[in-house]
C-alpha cells in the first residue's frame, strides 16, 4: 500500500504511520500536562475567591449592579378560551350507502386560574404581559369523537395581592338578555340562519338553505363563572389554585339535530366565546420590613450588607428610584437554624423580605422629590426601619422630619378615604342601563338561577386600597456610618431621645394619636464594613413575632 503524502494523515490515521506510538505519548503527555494547569489555575481561583473580602459585595463595581425591574400595581385583560365548533360527519362503512350523523362535539375552552405563592415579591411579570389568553378548545371530530378541551392558564401572584373588578364583557349573558327581550321572554331562537352559529357541510354556502327550516337553538350553556364583579384578597398562599374565569362551552355536533325532518343533518353549531374580565391588580404588602430614610443615607449599602441583593449603590441622592426587595434567610436548612420565628399561621418563618424604599425629602406628601408614588410603598411594609446617617447631621431632626412627612401623608389619605365614603356612588350598567349598586345586585338574579352578568363601565375608577396606618406599624431606628469619627454623641443623643418617647416624656414624633407604643431601639451599624448588620434581624424577628 503506498503512503498518500497528507500533512494530517498520521493525526487521522495513527495505525498507518511507523510513528504512531510515539505520536501517542506526545499526545497523552501534553493532555496530562493541560490537565494539571487546568487544575493548578482552578486550584489558585478557588484560593483567590476565598481571599476576597467581603466589603466587594457592598461596594461593589458598576458591573455588578442589577436591573431593578419592580411593579406594585398592573392591569390585567383576562380572556378565557372560547369553545370549539361541533363536527359534520357521517358514518362510512362498506355496504351502507348513507350512515347516520356521528360528528363529535367541540371542546370547552380553557379557564384561568389565580393562586397566590410565597417566593413572588412584585406584579412587573404580569404587568409586561398586559393580556392574558386561555386556549380555544378543539373542534369535534369524526367518530363521535369530542374535540379536546383548550389548556388552561395559572396566574401566579405573591402573597399579599388584592385584585379588583374593572370590566366585563360575557357574550352569552348578553345573547342571553337579547333574546329574552326580543322572544318575549322565550330564550330561544328559532328556525333561521345566523354566521355567528351555524356551521354548514363543506362545499356548501348559505344558499343552499335559504329554505331550510332550521331546528331551534338551544339556549347557551352556561360555565360556571365566581360571583361579579371580583374582589380577592389573597394574604395567605393557597395550596390550590382558584377560578377566575371559566372557560366557554363547546359547539354541539351535527347528531343533536337528528329528526324525521333532517335525519342527516348537514349543519352544526360553533363554540360559544369566552368571557373577558378586565381586573387591577396591587400590592398590599410589599415587604415585612421596609426602609425609610433620606437621600443617602445607605440604605441601598445596607440591604446589600443583609442579603444578596445587587441593588446599586452611590456616594450621590437618589440613587434608587425604584424600591429593592431583598431576602433575608434565617433557615438555610444547613444545621440547627440561628434564629426562630414563625407566621401568624403558626408555620415556621425561613426568611423575611426588605425593601429598599427610595429616599424621602422634605415636602414630599406634596407630591415633591420621588412624589407620592413611593410614600404610598411605606405604608406597605409591616415594619418600617428608619435609615440614619449619623455623619449627616442631627440624626433626632433627621427621624422627626421623616415622621412628618408621613403623618401628613397619612393625615393625607385619611381626607381621601372620607370623601369617598360620603360621596361612593359605583355606577354599573346592567346591559346599557345605568343604576345603582344596589339596583345591580338586585338584578344579579334571572330566571333557571342563571346569573345576569353586570358590566362595569371601562373608565370605572377603583377607590384606593384601605391599608393599615402607618402610625400603628412597629418600627425601630438603623444608625448607619456609625465608624466615621465624632457620630458618637450624635448616636447618643438619638438614644436618649427613644427613651424619652418610650418613657413619654418626649411626644411622638409623629404627634398622631393611638400610634405604636411598643420598645424603640437604635442600632449601630456600619454598612459599608458589614458591622453590627447581624442584630437587625434578630430585632426584626421579635417585631414580627409580635
Amino acid at each position: 500500500m503506498s503512503r498518500i503524502p497528507c500533512t494530517f494523515f498520521s493525526f487521522l490515521y495513527p495505525c498507518l504511520d511507523k510513528s504512531g506510538p510515539i505520536l501517542q505519548r506526545n499526545l497523552r503527555s501534553s493532555v496530562s500536562g493541560l490537565c494539571s494547569r487546568r487544575h493548578r489555575a482552578r486550584l489558585s481561583t478557588a484560593q483567590d475567591a476565598s481571599s476576597v473580602d467581603h466589603s466587594s459585595h457592598l461596594d461593589p463595581t458598576p458591573d455588578d449592579y442589577s436591573r431593578t425591574i419592580f411593579a406594585d400595581k398592573c392591569q390585567l385583560t383576562l380572556a378565557a378560551g372560547s369553545g370549539g365548533h361541533g363536527c359534520i360527519s357521517f358514518l362510512r362503512e362498506k355496504f351502507i350507502a348513507e350512515g347516520p350523523a356521528n360528528g363529535g362535539d367541540g371542546g370547552s375552552g380553557g379557564n384561568i386560574y389565580i393562586q397566590a405563592i410565597r417566593g413572588e415579591t412584585s406584579l412587573h411579570k404580569l404587568a409586561r404581559r398586559g393580556i392574558i389568553k386561555a386556549a380555544r378548545g378543539k373542534n369535534g371530530q369524526g367518530k363521535g369523537k369530542g374535540g379536546q378541551r383548550g389548556e388552561d392558564v395559572l396566574i401566579q401572584v405573591p402573597v399579599g395581592t388584592v385584585i379588583r373588578e374593572v370590566s366585563r364583557r360575557d357574550p352569552v349573558a348578553e345573547e342571553e338578555e337579547e333574546a329574552r327581550v326580543g322572544n318575549g321572554g322565550d330564550g330561544e331562537v328559532r328556525g333561521q340562519w345566523r354566521r355567528d352559529k351555524w356551521i354548514l357541510y363543506p362545499s356548501s354556502v348559505p344558499s343552499d338553505y335559504a329554505t331550510t327550516d332550521f331546528p331551534n337553538l338551544q339556549r347557551p350553556r352556561r360555565s360556571t363563572q365566581p360571583l361579579a364583579p371580583v374582589h380577592l384578597d389573597f394574604s395567605q398562599p393557597m395550596e390550590t389554585p382558584m377560578l377566575l374565569a371559566a372557560g366557554a362551552a363547546g359547539g354541539l355536533g351535527n347528531p343533536h339535530f337528528v329528526s324525521k325532518t333532517y335525519p342527516r343533518p348537514k349543519f352544526a353549531t360553533k363554540g360559544d366565546p369566552g368571557i373577558t374580565v378586565t381586573v387591577e391588580l396591587e400590592l398590599k404588602l410589599l415587604a415585612d420590613v421596609g426602609f425609610v430614610g433620606l437621600p443617602n443615607a445607605g440604605k441601598s449599602t445596607l440591604l446589600r450588607a443583609m442579603s444578596r441583593s445587587r441593588a446599586r449603590v452611590g456616594s450621590w441622592a437618589f440613587t434608587t428610584l425604584q424600591p429593592n426587595i431583598g431576602t433575608v434567610v434565617l433557615d438555610n436548612h444547613r444545621g440547627r437554624p440561628q434564629l426562630r420565628a414563625s407566621r401568624a399561621t403558626g408555620e415556621s418563618r425561613t426568611n423575611f423580605s426588605v425593601a429598599d424604599i427610595p429616599g424621602l425629602i422634605t415636602g414630599a406628601h406634596e407630591d415633591r422629590g420621588l412624589g407620592l408614588g413611593f410614600l404610598r410603598h411605606v405604608e406597605r411594609a409591616h415594619v418600617l426601619a428608619f435609615v440614619l446617617d449619623l455623619g449627616a447631621g442631627d440624626a433626632v431632626e433627621a427621624l422627626k422630619s421623616l415622621w412628618r412627612e408621613l403623618a401628613a401623608f397619612e393625615r393625607l389619605r385619611e381626607r381621601e378615604t372620607n370623601q369617598q365614603t360620603e360621596t361612593r356612588v359605583i355606577d354599573w350598567k346592567a346591559f346599557g342601563s345605568p343604576t345603582s349598586s344596589a339596583d345591580a345586585a338586585d338584578a344579579a338574579v334571572a330566571k333557571n338561577g342563571a346569573g345576569v352578568v353586570i358590566n362595569p363601565s371601562a373608565s370605572q375608577q377603583l377607590p384606593e386600597l384601605f391599608l393599615k396606618p402607618i402610625s400603628t406599624k412597629p418600627w425601630f431606628v438603623v444608625a448607619t456610618k456609625a465608624d466615621l469619627e465624632g457620630t458618637q454623641g450624635n448616636f447618643a443623643r438619638l438614644q436618649n431621645y427613644l427613651q424619652g418617647v418610650m418613657s413619654r416624656e418626649e411626644a411622638h414624633p409623629n404627634g398622631l394619636r393611638n400610634s405604636w407604643q411598643g420598645r424603640l431601639a437604635a442600632i449601630p451599624v456600619s454598612a459599608i464594613r458589614g458591622e453590627g448588620v447581624e442584630k437587625i434581624p434578630e430585632w426584626t424577628v421579635n417585631l414580627l413575632n409580635d
